[in-house]
């Protein structure tokens, strides 16, 4: 069969506190794109081995991808016997704050869930997936939502009208791990969670301007610099809703004009930045 996994950006990122388990408490909204990866996943009626591809040269190496982690705990959870073929067809670039191993970990739990006839409620389905990421449970909803806690919470936004998104990643991408840890240092900013939900289910665009926010953008812009040079760029060039994604390191660009963000797109490919033109659902 035959999975989409979309990419997601967020128009907020908030972390609250870290707790004793070294998890972080965060409160979060996510918008997810049109962009996804493509998981095939098959049972394997003869072999007693799973086999995972990626046609993306960073990730050849799947004995630690998140897929292969997801079908090793579900065996674990559900006693899952069967074998499999995945393939995995990237197209969100990686360690970009876009949340495709994520994504994919998702689509892999829905994947099995089909195949093997699982039955999970929506309870095991989120103590499964918070075990493998904290955007896995969000990118089961895979909607617009305020994500609290440490994701186990979703909750769904009515957003009004949708946007174009041009995503732009520097060469150089940032781990999760990373960026926390350098962040868990500094003294923690806080923005308004509220202002952003409103904004997005009005269609206020000037109240979202001055309402997104991620509190791990200051972190990951000293550890990469450009990711301030492309939020300097797409604003001098009219773009008014910039922010960086997750933990970076891509950079977003909202809008409403479709011409438009496909002149600038066709502008910004003679850059050394991956650059890419999609839209939220």
């Amino acid at each position: 069969m035959r999975v989409k996994a979309p990419a997601k950006i967020n128009l907020y990122l908030d972390v609250l506190s870290k707790r004793e388990d070294g998890y972080h408490n965060l409160d979060m909204v996510m918008l997810p794109l049109k962009l996804h990866d493509t998981i095939e996943i098959e049972k394997l009626l003869y072999g007693n081995d799973t086999y995972i591809t990626c046609d993306h040269v960073d990730l050849q190496e799947t004995k630690y991808n998140l897929i292969t982690l997801t079908i090793a705990e579900m065996r674990k959870r559900y006693g899952i016997k069967d074998n499999f073929n995945v393939c995995i067809h990237k197209e969100i670039p990686i360690s970009g704050g876009l949340g495709g191993g994520s994504s994919n970990s998702a689509a892999a739990i829905k994947a099995l869930e089909s195949l093997c006839n699982l039955k999970l409620d929506e309870k095991e389905e989120i103590d499964l997936a918070l075990q493998l990421g904290a955007d896995v449970p969000y990118c089961l909803k895979n909607m617009p939502a305020h994500v609290e806690g440490i994701g186990e919470t979703v909750t769904p936004i009515k957003m009004k009208k949708p946007f174009y998104v041009i995503l732009m990643k520097p060469s150089k991408g940032l781990s999760t791990k990373r960026v926390f840890e350098a962040s868990d240092k500094k003294p923690l900013y806080h923005g308004n969670v509220n202002d952003v939900i409103t904004a997005l289910e009005t269609g206020d665009d000037e109240l979202l301007e001055k309402s997104m926010f991620n509190s791990l953008e200051l972190t990951s812009i000293e550890l990469v610099p450009e990711i301030q040079e492309i939020k300097d760029m797409l604003r001098k060039d009219g773009f008014k809703l910039v922010l960086m994604s997750g933990s970076g390191s891509t950079v977003f660009a909202l809008t409403r004009d479709r011409k438009f963000a496909k002149h600038k797109v066709r502008e910004y490919e003679n850059k050394n930045y991956n650059v890419i033109l999609t839209k939220t659902y």
